[in-house]
């Protein structure tokens, strides 16, 4: 199965069974990420709330604790 990356446009090829290809195949609302983009707006994300100045919501009151 062909797939193309949401924000670089590259495309990949996942196993027709594997779970993400059925996740995709099924539910066409979902979207496919590479591993490089999401590799790089996780540190992103990280460098934000390294600042300070980053607020980080969560649906759980404890996670944000953890933080």
């Amino acid at each position: 199965m062909l797939v193309q990356c949401v924000l670089c446009d590259s495309i990949h090829e996942l196993e027709d069974d594997s779970p993400l290809a059925k996740k995709l195949r099924n539910r066409p609302i979902h979207t496919f990420m590479c591993e490089t983009c999401h590799d790089r707006i996780t540190t992103k994300t990280l460098e934000r709330l390294a600042t300070g100045k980053f607020r980080f919501f969560r649906s759980s009151s404890s996670i944000d604790e953890e933080l």
